[in-house]
């Protein structure tokens, strides 16, 4: 695509809007705006000429002025009150110090195009550039009220930093990774973008939604909006309303129902279990006779289980492992006396279990040992002791309701 060409025919230049809908409303809540050049009677994506390093970011800059005061005017016309998502390049936003861009906001401001309802979209690569500066500049259009969010969030985690410093109100992640990244690397970046969310006060922003899934990978990881082609196409005219055609409630709906289905049974899992070791109760004898009291109850766990020990309150191990090899267990004396409080929610867990009464299943998690993904059942034995029932990958893998969270 000749940039030459696009820059002559600018009347053949015009922005497309992607509607984002809300998960708290299931409605269209604003639009990402996406160009568009017309050849002959088609409309081509202007992607290519954007992301060309060869293209000046002078000319870069006239086009997507050109195509941001023509997706405010249509917003104007149509009297749609939603969010108007724009994408930015650092550099071209650095050219005259961003006041091209602010100047534009501010005339259709007097107009009555309020600048609270601009997002603008900046991408992590974009932090490669003078950061201090473009963060100076962001800050400023912050106190316009213009909401800033970081698109491919989470492609270099080197960046996690300066992502809490900028503090954007949205985070966007494409969910092109549940496609192509290996699935459990890919969990361990959203759950971290998801505590740094929480931490900054930021919204999780799933992009490229294109089937079914990962729609509900989106609502699953605290999506707080989603976009796609499996929930809209871009289009030219702007509706006239907030609808859609696909019913994003009813999906909500479903995924919501079989959510509860698994928690449900996960809970009768977790009651089973604590029935078990209640059968078993009567032969706890304190923490003196851990082995032995272990020794009786692990034949119980034989299908389900790889490794059971005991711990008091302090999250020392009061027991040897009972480790199973094949179909024998096997006792590991050499863990006597180990610590184990300083993992993450140990004391938190051990509280709970004192003051309910009740056993408590943990999510899915790597073990440090095999390093596989497996889940541990916990249960108090006594307000000083607790016992610990590691769940194996094996096992876990062949039930979809302990395979997810």
């Amino acid at each position: 695509m000749d940039p030459f060409d696009i820059l002559e025919n600018l009347h053949k230049v015009k922005p497309t809007f992607q509607p984002i809908i809300s998960a708290v409303k299931h409605t269209v809540i604003g639009y990402e705006v996406l160009g568009r050049f017309q050849v002959e009677d088609t409309w081509m994506s202007l992607g290519s000429f954007f992301h060309d390093d060869d293209v000046p970011d002078e000319y870069k800059v006239e086009v997507d002025q050109h195509l941001l005061a023509l997706a405010i005017t249509q917003m104007l016309e149509a009297r749609n009150d939603g969010l108007l998502f724009i994408n930015r390049n650092a550099r071209q936003l650095l050219i005259n110090s961003g006041e091209d861009f602010l100047e534009t906001l501010q005339n259709f401001a007097e107009k009555g195009f309020s600048m609270e309802r601009i997002v603008l979209e900046i991408t992590e690569y974009d932090f490669e550039e003078d950061f201090d500066t473009l963060q100076h500049l962001l800050f400023y259009y912050k106190t316009y009220g213009i909401q800033i969010a970081v698109d491919h969030v989470g492609a270099k985690s080197s960046n996690i930093d300066r992502i809490r410093q900028l503090r954007p109100h949205i985070l966007k992640i494409d969910t092109g990774f549940v496609r192509n990244a290996n699935p459990e690397v890919f969990q361990d970046v959203i759950q971290t973008l998801s505590v740094l969310a929480r931490r900054i006060g930021a919204k999780l922003s799933y992009e490229n939604i294109e089937d079914n899934y990962q729609l509900y990978f989106a609502w699953k990881h605290g999506g707080h909006y989603y976009q796609g082609f499996y929930l809209a196409n871009p289009e030219v005219e702007l509706p006239m309303n907030n609808s859609i055609q696909m019913n994003v409630g009813e999906k909500i709906t479903e995924f919501v129902q079989r959510e509860k289905s698994l928690i449900e049974k996960r809970y009768t899992f977790t009651l089973g279990f604590e029935e078990k070791v209640k059968k078993s109760l009567s032969k706890w004898h304190g923490p003196e006779t851990a082995d032995l009291f272990i020794e009786a109850v692990a034949e119980a766990f034989k299908e389900e289980s790889f490794r059971l020990y005991i711990c008091n309150s302090d999250g020392r191990q009061v027991s040897s492992n009972f480790r199973k090899y094949g179909d024998e267990w096997v006792l590991e004396k050499d863990q006597l006396g180990s610590h184990w409080a300083f993992r993450p929610y140990f004391l938190e867990n051990t509280m709970q279990m004192k003051s309910w009464h009740k056993g408590i299943l943990s999510d899915v998690y790597s073990d440090i040992e095999t390093g596989k993904m497996i889940r541990t059942f916990s249960f108090p034995l006594s307000h000083e002791c607790y016992l610990f029932i590691d769940i194996s990958n094996d096992f876990i893998s062949e039930i979809d309701y302990l395979l997810f969270r």
